[in-house]
């Protein structure tokens, strides 16, 4: 029967069968069945999107920067397509056999399948649907579509005459298009096999661990028999149920002459032998023996549901995440990120208050590659009043959700520094620094208040009172000395070079302070700011990387489900600072961490034990907030940059003392001479003998 001819058919005669199907009722009059076939058939000749270009939920996988090492999955629908080719031709056949016998037979519509159904629904009062394999995935790709409205999708499934009809007229013009095997593909892809698993692929993994490809008769029977009858999936306790369904479909399959009866029956006695394989949803189902990783994909979805091009707001965002099928190779890397776990439960245990926060960020990519914390991640109850410890999900290393940070004492003085360079004094600016120094900021009542001046003091006149340059100065963490730069420079301009890179003032007095106080905020130099670990590291990942500024990251690439990279997965990194600037601040920055500066300006360091252990050119620079409340550490080499902060996240008041430090300068140490073991040894760029020595004009070039 041609094409042509079954169209006319329909025309005439198909609006009253559908009567019977849908409805179980008695023919629809003549004037009906006209009135549907002249008005209401022709527009089902346009497919709509969703069967042109269709768009069923797959599931995202996130994965580490290697490509290979599943973090986690996203999803509503748990399935991702693969190619009709990438399917066994045993599963094909079953499917076939079991939904469609004559699929490659018709051309959408089963002419004596829907006469057969008629006349069983007329005289039996049962209702027979008699839809095609074809339909059904019509059907299903239109209920599907993640581009429809939650009652638009209801409305492609409800039981009526209409919905028949542009099932049916749908199916006609797909077979036109596209072809049979085509159609087969996308069935398989789409249908729902019970136990969660939407597609084949899911559905092999789901239920025998294994891929669409290397699927038995056996397992595909009993595969092919879900689709009709999900809820009898054998996982949930329904054996009997598909062990009787898969026979059926053998039994089909010897009919129909896609198999000899001597293989199915041996497929019949084969055992279950089922091999249940969850895929892991969210974060909260990394894998066990890998819940540090946790801590990075919270921070990943933070990331996700801010970028625009994924939706308009967070909801968006997440069903986009959850139901667009993207491949995101992330930048976390799973052997840094173990060394930086090892490390940070060598300075605090989990089983107490005080944390450590940590996190490695790769200069001049933003890329970061682990994000460790001494806690547990996931929502088992904690004992009363250990509100963050020993589990948690907050993001105690990036901040958000409530988490605003940490004071990173002196490790702000960088901002001074550079905001000095930029202005144009040199390196070798001297200054004869005071034991206590009074400014002209204006500040409250306290113990670095002079007549209502802000007057901070050194912490150790002998080593740090005299005369001292930038070099010096910054090695020894000078307070006096950065306070008179901060002075002379201005403290805007401080906090203004400390936003340009990439510090966030989430604490609300904080954002106030540096939107309209920023020129009296002298105290901001000391670090009196609340920041994390995260906005630390790339901070000090731009002198690193010469200026160049990189927005934190956690992905390396983002694909599409036809394998397109999107722009959403590209580094967000610009030039901030003069390049000269930045050398020149690296420079300084080798002094307090025991190394050497290209000028042999550096005479002392807060943490001269990390350099001679790591044995390669290292910088950074430490940092106590008032009373040693908190403790930080950042060390950088022209390849990766690592900050930590001892605190105690629920409780400011719970001063973590001075004696961490030393074991977060050995943990810093190890975490970079461990992740850079395999690379070359790289040194800094040298800052030129103007930056170094002379007063010039600002340094705003680049």
């Amino acid at each position: 029967m041609n094409r042509a001819y079954l169209d006319k058919l329909f025309t005439v005669v198909l609006a009253g069968v559908l009567a019977g199907l849908a409805l179980a009722a008695a023919a629809l009059p003549a004037a009906l069945v006209f009135g549907l076939g002249v008005k209401n058939l022709m527009p089902y000749t346009v497919l709509p999107e969703a069967l042109k270009t269709p768009q069923p939920a797959q599931r995202s996988n996130l994965y580490a920067n290697d490509g290979r090492t599943l973090i986690t999955s996203f999803y509503v629908e748990d399935r991702v397509d693969v190619p009709v080719a990438e399917v066994a031709p045993v599963m094909r056949e079953a499917i076939v056999a079991a939904e469609d016998v004559r699929f490659y037979e018709h051309h959408g519509v089963d002419v004596r399948g829907v006469a057969r159904a008629f006349t069983a629904n007329r005289r039996e009062g049962t209702r027979q649907g008699a839809s095609t394999l074809t339909m059904q995935y019509v059907r299903n790709a239109l209920a599907g579509d993640p581009r429809l409205t939650e009652e638009q999708r209801a409305a492609a499934t409800e039981i009526t005459v209409g919905r028949k009809i542009r099932e049916m007229r749908y199916a006609l013009t797909l077979e036109r298009q596209i072809g049979k095997d085509e159609i087969l593909g996308r069935y398989l892809n789409i249908a729902y096999f019970g136990a969660g698993a939407y597609g084949i692929a899911a559905a092999s993994k789901r239920y025998f661990s294994t891929t669409p490809d290397r699927l038995t008769l056996a397992q595909a029977a009993l595969l092919a028999g879900l689709v009709r009858s999900p809820a009898d999936d054998p996982i949930n306790g329904e054996a009997d149920s598909a062990l009787q369904r898969r026979a059926y479909v053998l039994d089909r399959m010897v009919e129909t002459g896609r198999v000899n009866a001597a293989d199915a029956e041996a497929a019949k006695a084969t055992e279950l032998a089922l091999e249940p394989n969850t895929t892991p949803n969210d974060c909260a189902a990394v894998p066990a023996d890998h819940n540090d990783w946790g801590f990075f994909c919270d921070w990943f979805t933070q990331w996700w549901n801010a970028q625009p091009a994924f939706g308009e707001n967070v909801d968006e965002r997440q069903r986009t995440l959850r139901r667009g099928g993207w491949k995101i190779v992330s930048s976390l890397d799973p052997d840094v990120q173990a060394k930086a776990s090892e490390q940070v439960r060598e300075i605090y245990p989990e089983t107490i208050a005080r944390a450590a926060p940590t996190a490695v960020v790769q200069p001049g990519t933003g890329r970061v590659l682990a994000m460790a914390v001494n806690r547990t991640y996931g929502t088992t109850a904690n004992p009363d009043g250990q509100q963050n410890y020993p589990n948690t999900v907050n993001q105690l290393v990036a901040g958000g959700g409530g988490i605003t940070g940490y004071q990173a004492g002196s490790t702000f003085k960088l901002f001074a520094l550079l905001a000095a360079l930029e202005s144009g004094l040199p390196l070798d600016t001297e200054f004869d620094a005071p034991p206590v120094y009074v400014t002209q900021y204006p500040v409250g009542a306290g113990p670095a208040s002079c007549g209502g001046r802000w007057c901070p003091a050194n912490a150790n006149t002998y080593w740090m009172d005299g005369d001292r340059d930038m070099w010096d100065a910054f090695g020894r963490s000078v307070n006096t000395y950065f306070a008179w730069l901060t002075e002379r420079v201005g403290a805007d301009r401080v906090v203004e070079m400390a936003q340009r890179l990439g510090i966030v003032f989430r604490a609300p007095a904080d954002a106030k302070m540096a939107r309209e106080g920023a020129k009296s905020w002298g105290p901001f130099t000391l670090g009196v700011s609340a920041t994390t670990p995260l906005d630390l590291a790339g901070a000090y990942a731009a002198v690193a990387a010469e200026g160049t500024w990189c927005r934190p990251t956690p992905v390396t690439s983002i694909t599409d489900p036809a394998g397109r990279k999107v722009a959403a997965g590209n580094t967000d990194c610009r030039q901030v600072l003069d390049t000269e600037v930045a050398r020149a601040a690296a420079d300084a920055s080798r002094c307090p961490v025991g190394d050497q500066s290209m000028y042999r300006r550096c005479d002392g360091g807060t943490a001269e034990e990390l350099a001679p252990g790591l044995r390669r050119p290292v910088a950074g620079k430490t940092g106590s907030s008032e009373r040693n409340a908190t403790e930080t550490v950042v060390a950088f080499t022209p390849q990766l940059s690592v900050a930590t902060i001892a605190a105690n996240p629920d409780d400011p008041r719970d001063a973590v003392g001075g004696g961490v430090q030393k074991r977060q300068i050995a943990a810093v140490g190890r975490i970079l001479a461990w992740s850079l073991r395999d690379e070359p040894v790289r040194d800094f760029v040298p800052p030129g003998q103007a930056v170094a020595f002379q007063h010039t004009s600002p340094r705003t070039g680049n």
